[in-house]
């Protein structure tokens, strides 16, 4: 197993990190270290917590992981130090903007949802107990004209057709 110096790592790194977000199968060619290594240092940046090393896709195709990652490192930061970061990101303020207002909203989202699926449910539950009720009139209606078939028949039978005079 070849070692590889940490200035080779952080180089390296920072190639697969935006703004030059070099694919891996390209480093891998370029420096001679196997994608298999190069999988595993993005893999452990990440664990490690460094947001959204590069894998060649632009930002708007990001994990949302990796989007809430840069919503949470920049949360602090006053314009002038997001702006920088987006520099060395190769990102624009205005997503990084744009996916905290998502990420605020997700919750509201999720409530307003919420909040519309328990209505549905009670205007079902609303219309399920009227066309039960409604059912068993119908029952009781059919229930009864069955009865006076019954008693109607029994008493032809009884006494014979009935004749108007």
């Amino acid at each position: 197993m070849t070692r590889y110096s940490n200035e080779l790592k952080a180089s390296v790194l920072q190639k697969m990190m935006p703004p030059q977000n070099i694919p891996i199968a390209q480093l891998a060619q370029e420096t001679g270290i196997t994608e298999t290594t190069l999988y595993a240092w993005r893999k452990k940046a990440k664990s490690q917590g460094v947001p959204v090393p590069g894998d060649g896709q632009n930002p708007e195709q990001w994990r949302s992981e990796d989007k809430f990652a840069v919503v949470l490192e920049t949360a602090a930061l006053n314009e002038t130090e997001l702006a920088e970061y987006c520099r060395k990101k190769g990102l624009y303020p205005e997503q990084v903007e744009q996916w905290k207002s998502s990420c605020l909203h997700a919750n509201a989202e999720a409530a307003d949802r919420r909040k519309a699926l328990a209505d549905e449910r009670k205007s079902d539950k609303k219309q399920i107990k009227t066309l039960q009720r409604e059912l068993n009139r119908k029952d009781k209606a059919l229930a009864e004209t069955a009865a006076l078939l019954v008693l109607s028949k029994k008493a032809r039978a009884i006494w014979g057709e009935h004749e108007d005079d």
